[in-house]
């Protein structure tokens, strides 16, 4: 009779607790392919190296799930071919304090959306909106900018490099000089 209660008790403590559980964040494994997909006029940018967009805040910027799925486009657009996991090789380092058109989010999605000179390619009309503030998301996160415990803690696979948790944040500054006037 006492095991019997023991084991209601229980049952009400551990259903009790999951009704009252906090939740860490909100997963959208999909979003409305209409919301997030605007026109795509072909437009040029007033981006500029040593110039910064007005700050937009990235919406992912605090969502553990959405830098994880960065993470994942990262390597499937094969932006590691040539940032090479974020160190840079042929294209520019993500992992350090200097950033040739700004480390503001709307920035780094104009880079991504737009491209930039000498080598870095348009990926508009390429890559849906969402999936473009799920890449800004976690190339802020290779170089410390995103909140601790949103970045990712460890890849899905072995790596032999510190996990972006790990980064300690830096404060990005231009590289290039301010442009002309």
């Amino acid at each position: 009779m006492y095991l019997r209660c023991l084991k209601i008790v229980a049952l009400g403590v551990l259903l009790s607790s999951g009704l009252f559980a906090c939740e860490r964040e909100e997963r959208r494994f999909t979003e409305d392919p209409a919301a997030s997909q605007g026109p795509n006029p072909i437009a040029l940018s007033a981006l500029q190296p040593g110039t910064t967009t007005g700050a937009q805040e990235s919406p992912y910027e605090y969502n553990a799930y959405a830098i994880a799925q960065g993470k994942q486009l990262f390597e499937w657009f094969n932006c590691s071919g040539c940032h090479a996991q974020g160190g840079g090789a042929i294209g520019p380092a993500l992992m350090d304090a200097q950033w040739i058109y700004g480390d503001q989010p709307q920035n780094i999605f104009s880079t991504i959306v737009e491209g930039r000179p000498n080598g870095m390619p348009s990926f508009r009309g390429r890559i849906p909106t969402q999936q473009v503030w799920q890449l800004v998301a976690y190339v802020r996160s290779l170089s410390g900018q995103v909140s601790k415990d949103a970045a990712p803690s460890r890849s899905d696979h072995l790596f032999m490099k510190k996990s972006e948790q790990s980064t300690h944040e830096l404060t990005p500054s231009d590289s290039s000089p301010p442009a002309p006037q």
